[in-house]
């Protein structure tokens, strides 16, 4: 049985992951970008909001994704900053923050949040450990990518084709775990 699930994001990359990651699972993706408010707090905080004020709006079943980067000796920076940081430091001024730092240990966090217009959000967390590397490498990915070695890896997400990487990411542990829960659901 193939589903239909509303996404609601901007980042046509996004759209791009999430549906290789659901063709296994039957759901299709229908992408729509709606644009909600980004309210302050945790990624879960966003992620609950918005999928509660998109499916709202929609008066339907909906997800969000929220994603973070973050960098332990910086305190969790950029974490739930991460798109605005990308957008006006970039991954150089990242590198330039990591000068000197030994302690590269980071962590990407994805959390999925699913909304009908009756319900309470429903929140997915997937995370992958890793390092920062020293330099960027590699073209494919999006955003941080280039400088995010996930551990028991040699290269960074930047150097992965997205399907390799679909089969660990942080993005694809929270869809997964999602995926997962529908199913369960659509059983009962």
């Amino acid at each position: 049985m193939v589903r239909v699930i509303k996404f609601i994001t901007g980042n046509e990359q996004k759209v791009k992951e999430a549906k290789g990651i659901f063709e296994k699972f039957g759901i299709e993706l229908e992408h729509i970008d709606l644009g909600y408010p980004e309210i302050q707090g945790d990624l879960e905080d966003v992620a609950k909001y918005g999928a509660k004020y998109a499916a709202s709006k929609l008066k339907g079943p909906v997800i969000v994704e929220d994603a973070g980067l973050f960098i332990k000796a910086l305190n969790w920076f950029p974490g739930t900053y991460s798109s605005y940081v990308q957008e006006t430091l970039t991954n150089k001024g990242i590198l330039k923050l990591m000068n000197d730092v030994e302690d590269r240990y980071a962590e990407f966090r994805s959390v999925v949040g699913y909304c009908t217009p009756k319900s309470e959000p429903e929140i997915f967390l997937g995370t992958v450990s890793g390092h920062i590397a020293y330099k960027e490498h590699g073209n494919h990915g999006f955003a941080y990518d280039p400088l995010f070695i996930p551990k028991g890896y040699d290269k960074t997400f930047g150097e992965l084709e997205t399907s390799k990487k679909n089969e660990f990411s942080h993005r694809y542990r929270s869809l997964e775990k999602f995926a997962l829960w529908l199913n369960e659901m659509q059983r009962d």
